[in-house]
């Protein structure tokens, strides 16, 4: 830039000239088209008026930012909510699409997509981020042509304002850090990328890590819910100290006035990580704003778009995203490779609905590599028919028992086992089916079953959906249902590769996510309570059962494990005798504690017929008695 150019236009001292320069509201419009008429002399205004955490956003992305540019511009842009947002916002937006297409249009969303083909840009606050219209635009573009959806939102105006002044910065030449921290999966050390698993967070500060690196990328992996992602015994956390709370929307812990579920001095706060992208690789990480399970105020999405980070990358809903992923996200930064388009890619095969989005405009076509194709889990024939002839060697007859090639073809079976799932955990397989006094042995096991489950529901056989799941192909019939919610859902078949591998089909809903699991040809089950019980009181559940022949079916209900100190479920388990193809009802009680700790949970319920088991999962709300 021209010291002295910058000097003659704006009247201000020559020197260096920050990125971004804060204003307050009422100087917002005005600032925007100074900014648009002066390109690359001026700082990209942004309304930090009340909002202390977006000014020390701003000084944050003073050390990752080097430069301003304009960004590439998408195919098509569409704002949500024009005539609230502030005046000036569209402007500064304006440059990031060819097109802009009216709100309204989205009404005929099939004439939309005829009129407005390619990349779509939607601006919006995230209230206005919801299941209608956002699910089908995912599922429009899903697939689609290169990039697909973009979003650009904040928590509120001031916050969008944020997102969209962001994507007019370019990185500085010495933000070259990539990271992977999972507490899911132990993926191989990439040159280049520095990786965290389960054996660092025992012996390394991992907060010190990730507060005290300047990111290109970083990813995060692990269990939690819209509010946090854990990694051992640190928490990616979600929580805005300064956002106000919304009144009577669920919480965490921590809003109630408790301690955190761990320890608060390894919080690592999202908005303070400095990273030019987030990847936030955890089921529900970014909720649309209808089907958040937590105040806004603890979301990490949110917390996520406060901060210095000019793209953001979370799950809208639930993935298996396990070591293929990881691989291939770390294979395409390395490269510069679009991470939605990635991760998407490789889910393709496990998934028929996108389970990323992307927050900030991706790259220009010509600087990113081009998407991989999407991934097919069906491996080649030849590898399914050397698992064939390998069962038949070993379990039959053929060979006899001493015979010397016995060894390699067990340890070749164990390795085609591994190779046709997708690479994640491993679990125990099924027992065999043993054909004598079938009947009575069906029940006795059934009974069994029932009990263990009851007595463990972690029990290795509870993990059928993941393990014959990971050694299954993706059947392309796909069917809408209603989830026990009311909204709509997805049910789709997994086809299982080898004969000791049973098809299995699960229904998934972007707000409870996974709901239902079962085995064709098994009871089908959907939970109903209602979605919030007080310390102290009783939620009533009804299950509807289905189930897939005349005759006993055994059922149960279980909450997790932290819960099941605080809580009495009746009955555990009962036995009925139910008409097959006809949905009946039965009823479960689970009464609470007084001092259960207020914050979300969910139940479990099982059905069990002929070794098949189905399960329904409900979330609901535990809240503090009122007096």
């Amino acid at each position: 830039m021209n010291a002295a150019l910058t000097e003659q236009r704006t009247g201000r001292p020559a020197g260096p000239v920050p990125l971004f320069r804060p204003v307050v509201r009422r100087e917002f419009a005005d600032a925007v088209r100074e900014f648009l008429d002066s390109p690359g002399l001026l700082p990209v205004p942004v309304p930090t008026e009340d909002r202390a955490d977006l000014a020390e956003s701003v000084e944050l992305a003073g050390r990752l930012y080097g430069a301003l540019r304009q960004p590439h511009p998408l195919d098509v842009g569409i704002v949500l909510g024009a005539a609230h947002l502030p005046g000036g916002l569209a402007e500064l937006a304006r440059p990031f699409a060819r097109t802009w297409a009216d709100e309204e249009e989205l009404a005929d969303l099939a004439g939309f997509r005829a009129r407005h083909g390619g990349s779509l840009l939607v601006v919006g606050r995230y209230d206005r981020l919801t299941l209608d219209p956002v699910r089908a635009l995912l599922m429009a573009t899903y697939r689609g042509p290169r990039h697909g959806l973009t979003l650009l939102s904040g928590r509120d105006d001031a916050s969008v304002c944020w997102n969209v002044a962001k994507q007019y910065a370019e990185p500085a030449l010495d933000v070259d850090a990539l990271g992977l921290f999972t507490d899911t999966d132990r993926p191989p050390r990439l040159p280049g990328v520095q990786v965290f698993d389960d054996r660092d967070f025992e012996r390394a500060d991992i907060q010190a890590e990730i507060l005290g690196t300047r990111w290109r990328r970083v990813g995060f992996q692990g269990h939690g819910k819209d509010d946090s992602v854990n990694l051992g015994e640190f928490t990616i956390c979600g929580l805005n100290a300064s956002a106000p709370a919304a009144p009577g929307l669920l919480g965490p812990r921590c809003a109630y006035g408790l301690p955190c579920y761990k320890p608060e001095d390894k919080l690592v706060p999202l908005n303070r990580v400095e990273a030019v992208e987030l990847v936030l690789s955890a089921c529900n990480s970014g909720p649309l704003a209808d089907l958040a399970l937590y105040d806004p105020k603890y979301q990490l999405l949110l917390n996520a778009l406060d901060g210095p980070a000019r793209t953001v990358v979370s799950a809208v809903s639930v993935h298996d995203s396990d070591r293929p992923e990881n691989v291939a996200w770390m294979h395409g930064a390395l490269v510069g490779a679009d991470s939605v388009d990635t991760l998407n890619a490789s889910l393709a095969g496990s998934h028929p609905y996108p389970a990323f989005m992307r927050f900030g405009l991706p790259g220009a076509p010509e600087d990113t590599p081009a998407p991989p194709a999407p991934a097919d889990h069906r491996p080649d024939p030849l590898l399914l028919t050397a698992g064939t002839r390998l069962t038949a060697y070993l379990a039959s007859d053929l060979l006899p028992h001493n015979h010397a090639l016995r060894p390699r073809l067990t340890k070749l079976a164990r390795k085609v086992d591994l190779w046709v799932a997708r690479p994640t955990h491993l679990a125990d397989q099924s027992p065999e089916q043993i054909e004598a006094s079938l009947t009575a042995d069906l029940q006795s096991l059934d009974h069994v079953i029932t009990e263990q489950v009851a007595a463990d529901p972690e029990t290795e056989l509870m993990n059928y959906p993941a393990y014959f799941g990971d050694r299954s192909s993706l059947d392309p019939d796909v069917r809408e249902v209603t989830c026990h919610c009311g909204r709509p859902a997805q049910e789709f078949t997994r086809r299982g590769l080898l004969p000791h591998v049973l098809d299995t089909t699960c229904a998934v809903c972007m707000r409870c996510g996974d709901v239902t699991f079962r085995i064709p040809d098994s009871p089908a089950l959907l939970a109903h309570a209602p979605d919030e019980v007080a310390q102290g009181g009783v939620l009533e559940v009804r299950a509807t059962v289905t189930a897939a022949r005349t005759g006993p079916v055994r059922l149960g209900l279980f909450v997790p494990t932290y819960l099941r100190g605080d809580t009495t479920v009746e009955p555990a388990t009962t036995r009925l005798r139910l008409t097959g193809g006809r949905a009946e009802e039965v009823a479960f009680r689970v009464r609470f504690d007084p001092g259960t700790a207020p914050q979300a949970y969910y139940f479990t319920v099982l059905a069990v017929q002929d070794l098949a088991v189905s399960t329904a999962r409900r979330h609901f709300g535990v809240v503090p008695r009122t007096t």
